[in-house]
Order: structure tokens, then sequence, then C-alpha cells
């Protein structure tokens, strides 16, 4: 078996760094999002008053929030308190591989599912559940306590990563053609993408003005990237493994510098550890002829390899030198037929995972015989090896459900009990279906709500600017990966239906007319022309954006041009009926009293922290924590090697 201890080590940190992100970024957004006086209140999801059992509460949501009246707080400040030790949790993991337990890592997804619970609309994302999945996963990577020397397990568990990774990319591969989105179809997706993405980057619009063919061969490498390599992740040679890490990190690198996906791409890197090994760490020198010609083997082997996938491609996409040295690109296979291979290709890829996974158990077996000298031990460790062997098992076995829907020929193949175990488990997120992209959108231009406040119903009308989606056509946007701004995120998916369809803006806007500073902070303040007094009335407007042309943008410095497509909701007063009605029922105003805070030292304590970190931008401050535990880990690092030497 290659040794894993390097790479075990590096994955885990590696989780933690992604979990600091999610805590943290989610902390600063608490009380705009969930306050009492926030978008979407958190205290309607629970009742803390209520008398009903514990089983009752958990049945109804599982989460840690339940315990804020035992510490004498209400639910926002309980939110507080379980994204602060979230924090803490994961810096430690961070920082020392002494804190990356299988402890360390239970609780972790037990906090971040506990906020999950809560999140409602703004955490419907699939990075989330990806989060919840591949942090259960390392509940038992993890070791239950240091020192820690490896298991033979280590492969066993690492697979399950690397099964994550597979159903992630080869799904997200998929449905851009199951979709029938006819700019996937026609190679012209990413003739948009940059455009239209939910919150591009800076150098998004510079991406936007590649020629039209080399877009178009971009897309191609994405389909292959995503529907051919991922099966290469459980090829037995290592070099193959290797090749497909390097084009999936580079998939991930050109997404990160284009589009701000907070701490997905992040992640998603993160899992691609799972197809190294120790060796790609530290290179071991050959010894003898042996060794020499297996390498040439194995490197003649790779080279074989992806000479096929790039020769498939070729005949595939249609690819062809033109005489102005440009590359034509068309797809040359039918929906039809891409229909039926994908029908043999799902459950083949099924059976390919099972023929690799057979193989790590049996390899975990063997070594765990020879792992310890005496009897006793070799026993012990052979026990402990076929634990894991049954839990990843049977996290594969439950994954097929979700899995098997990518084709609906094999979607009804699945066992009626397996189906009836992942829907009673289906709430946990331990295996998931994904599935980014399926369909591009923006074809006749990126649409945008812009939301408008006035003091006179006949205006004049002014703009709120949020801080990072489009407004000010004048305005680039910033890098903020690997924070997520969740409402910018859900103002962009909001322009994609209707108001009705987002009953969350109703309270969006209820907050802007009582000027509520918990929801101004979310949006760009300094620019907020109703800083001093809120407006009497609100009303939305629907537009659709366009990148400018290089040569217009040299010429007028805009970035966007944009035109008005029509009302979005209509005008709301403070004093709107149907308005303050509805909030009612949803529960947004409650005329009863929220719960009484008791524990007044704590409160202080939580309210001086935010004072803190709300002086800071998000995205700063999530760099500037992560730069701190590199400087941590560095001087550790150098006192721990001056010390050796003395």
């Amino acid at each position: 078996m290659a040794q894993l201890r390097y790479t075990r080590n590096l994955f885990l940190r590696g989780i933690c760094i992604i979990y600091l992100f999610a805590f943290l970024s989610f902390y600063v957004q608490i009380p705009g999002l969930y306050g009492d006086n926030g978008i979407l209140p958190a205290r309607t999801q629970l009742d803390l008053k209520g008398r009903a059992t514990w089983m009752t509460k958990l049945k109804q949501k599982p989460t840690f929030l339940w315990l804020a009246p035992y510490l004498g707080l209400n639910v926002e400040y309980m939110l507080d308190v379980l994204a602060i030790l979230g924090t803490v949790l994961s810096f430690a993991g961070f920082i020392s591989q002494k804190f990356c337990t299988a402890i360390t890592f239970a609780g972790l997804w037990s906090l971040y599912y506990s906020l999950y619970q809560i999140g409602q609309t703004f955490m419907f994302f699939q990075w989330d559940v990806l989060l919840l999945e591949a942090g259960f996963l390392c509940i038992f990577i993890a070791p239950i306590w240091y020192p820690y020397r490896g298991k033979p397990s280590d492969g066993v568990t690492l697979w399950a990563v690397r099964w994550l990774l597979f159903r992630l990319m080869f799904s997200s591969g998929v449905v851009k053609l199951t979709s029938g989105c006819p700019l996937w179809w026609k190679l012209d997706a990413l003739n948009i993408h940059f455009e239209s993405q939910c919150i591009p980057t800076a150098l998004a619009w510079y991406a936007h003005q590649l020629p039209t063919w080399f877009l178009r061969l971009t897309t191609v490498a994405t389909n292959v990237i995503e529907l051919a390599v991922p099966i290469l992740f459980f090829f037995p040679n290592r070099k193959v493994r290797i090749i497909a890490f390097y084009l999936q990190v580079f998939l991930q690198l050109c997404i990160i510098v284009t589009g701000n996906y907070n701490f997905f791409n992040f992640l998603t890197i993160c899992l691609c550890i799972s197809l190294l090994d120790d060796q790609f760490f530290y290179k071991r020198k050959s010894k003898g002829d042996k060794s020499r010609i297996k390498n040439y083997l194995s490197t003649l082997t790779t080279i074989s390899v992806y000479g096929v996938i790039l020769y498939g491609t070729y005949v595939f996409y249609g690819l062809k030198l033109t005489d102005n040295w440009t590359i034509e690109s068309n797809i040359k296979f039918t929906p039809e037929q891409f229909d039926y291979v994908l029908s043999r290709a799902v459950i083949l890829f099924i059976y390919v995972g099972l023929a690799s996974l057979g193989l790590t158990f049996l390899d975990a077996i063997v070594t765990s015989l020879h792992f310890a000298k005496s009897t006793y031990e070799k026993i012990t460790t052979v026990i402990v090896t076929l634990l894991y062997i049954t839990v990843v098992g049977s996290i594969f076995t439950l994954s097929l459900v979700p899995y098997s829907t990518l084709h609906e020929t094999h979607n009804t193949t699945v066992f009626n009990q397996l189906k009836q175990v992942h829907a009673k488990i289906d709430h946990l997120h331990i295996t998931n279906s994904y599935g980014l992209f399926r369909r591009m959108t923006g074809v006749d231009g990126r649409p945008e709500v812009v939301i408008e406040g006035s003091n006179n119903i006949e205006g004049p009308w002014k703009e709120y600017e949020f801080l990072y989606k489009p407004g000010n056509v004048n305005n680039s946007l910033p890098f903020v990966a690997p924070h997520q701004p969740r409402l910018d995120w859900q103002m962009w998916f909001a322009a994609l239906g209707t108001y009705h369809q987002n009953p969350w803006l109703t309270s969006l806007a209820y907050r802007l007319l009582n000027g509520q500073p918990e929801v101004l902070a979310l949006i760009n303040n300094v620019e907020n022309p109703f800083r001093d007094r809120p407006p009497k009335y609100i009303r939305a407007s629907l537009y659709h954006y366009h990148y400018t042309s290089w040569s217009k943008t040299s010429n007028t410095r805009s970035w966007w041009t944009r035109e008005r497509i029509g009302e979005y909701f209509p005008i709301f007063s403070k004093d709107h009926s149907p308005l303050l009605d509805y909030l009612t029922k949803i529960k947004i105003i409650q005329e009863k009293p929220g719960f009484k805070i008791a524990n007044e030292p704590l409160k202080l304590i939580l309210d001086y922290v935010r004072s803190l970190i709300s002086k800071v931008e998000p995205s700063l401050i999530l760099w500037g924590v992560l730069t701190a535990g590199c400087t941590i880990i560095i001087t550790g690092n150098f006192n721990s090697s001056v010390s050796k030497k003395k």
C-alpha cells in the first residue's frame, strides 16, 4: 500500500481551512441575515419558549441552537457562539496537526450542520452540503488521538473522498448536456458565462473579451475534464491520477480567478488531494534496472491513456486547424447518442468504482496483517480495518441513490430498501447529488434587480448600491472569495424569477424602509443615498446588463451597459398594509417579545467581538486569519528546528 500519512494530514488541514472560511464568512453576516432585525430571523425557525420534549425539538430541528436558553441567550447570540466555536476549532486544526482528530471533525460537522438547519434560502447551495459530506468523511479519516503513525485503513477512507470527487465532477459534466441547454451543445456557453455568472471578478471582463474560437475550445476542455478525466481517478497507475489531479486543479484555479464562488473551488481542490500519495511530496530514488523499467512503463501508460483522451476529443468535438491558425470545434455526437452512452457509462462507472474499492479493501486487509508484530496487535488492527471498511462500504452503497439519478433508467433499478434508508438520513447530507451550471442564464443580458428608494412617490428615485454584485456601470467587481456574500448571491437568483418566488425580498424592502443598520451593513452603506434617514418608499426594477467591449471601455471607462426591462416589485411604504400583514404571517414581524437574554456578561463579550469584526471588510478578515495561521505554523516549525539543532 502506498504511504498516505502526509497526504492524509494535508487533506485534513485543508478541510480545516475550508471550515474556517465557512464559519467566519457566516459569522460576519449573522445580524443582517438571521438576527432578530435581519432579513430572515433565525428565531422564526425555533420556539425556545415551547414546552416540547428534547426529542421532539431535535426531530423538528436537529441543532445546537436549542441550548440557547441554558446559556441565557437568544437564538441570534447562540448563532454567534456556534460560529465562533467553529472558527476556533477549525483554526486549531489548521495550525496544529494534533487538533486534527475525529472528535474535532465531529464537532465541526455538528456545528456547521446546526447553522445549516436555520440557513433557509441563504444556505441552499451545493457547496454547503458538499462541505457537510466532506466534513462527515473527515470524522473517519482523522485519527482518534495523537501521536499517530498511520493505519492500513487510511487508503480506504481517502478512497471515499476520491469517490465523492468523482461524483461531483462527473455529475457537473453530465448535467450540462442532459439539461439540453443549447449553449452547452453549441459550445457557446463561455461566450456569456463570464458576463452572466453570479458575482464575476474583475478578470472575468477580460476573459469575456477572448476570441470566440478560444472560448469554444475552452468549453471543450471543460467538458473533457469533467466527463472523461474523472473515471481516471481510479486508474491503478499513479502517474495517470497525478495528471488528473493537475487538470482538475487547473480548472478550479481558472474558475477562482474569473468568478467569486466563495470556498467551493478551494474545497474541490482540497478533495483533489485524495488523488495523491506521500511519494508526490518526497521523491524516492530509483534503485536498479527494474525500477527504471517500471518507471518507463508507467510513463508510457500515462502517455497512452491521455493520448486516447486527446484523440477522442479530436474526433467527438471535430477539432480542426483553420487557415487563420485558429481551432474550430463542434460537437459531433447527438443528444440521443450521448443519452445512450450515458445509460451504459453510469452503471459501468459503478462497477469500476466497486472494483477499485474492492482492491483497496483487499490491500488494507493484507497490510493490516503485516502492520504489527504481535498477534494481539494484528488482530486488533484487522478488526479496526474491517470496521472502517464497513463504514466506507455503507457510504458508497448509499451514494448510489443520488448518483443513479444521472440517468432515469438506473434510478428505477436501485433497491427500494436502499432508497428508503437514504430518505431517512437524507437530512444529514451524508451523500448528496451534485451538478453545477446545468443551464446557462443571461442569454439576452445579465438580469439584475435594482432597488430604489424615494421620499416622494413621484420621485426622484435613488439606487441602493450593493457591495459585490453589479450596480453602477462604472464599477468593476472585486475579488471576494472565499467569503460568500449570501445576500448578493440571492439577489442574482431573485433576478431569474419574480419577487413572488422570493418572499424574502419583501422582508429586505421592509428592513430598508426602517433603515435597519444590521441589514444596511450587508450593502454598500458608504454609497447609501439614505444614510441619514430611510426613504418613505421602496421599489425595484429589472435591468439587463452587458459587458462593454474592449474599445468602448477604453473610451468611456465603463465596465457595463444596461437597459431597464420593467418593474420587478411595486412601490412599498413602511405602513403598507399588505406588506405588514404578509410579514406578520411569516413571523418576520412579531408582536410578542423575543426570548429574554439572562447571561449579560456573555452577551457583552459577544458584542465586543462583533464590534471588532464589523470594522474590517469580510474577505480581508478571512485572508487575515489565514495569514495569521500560516505565520504561526512557520514560526512554530522554525523554533522547532532551532531547538533540535541546540
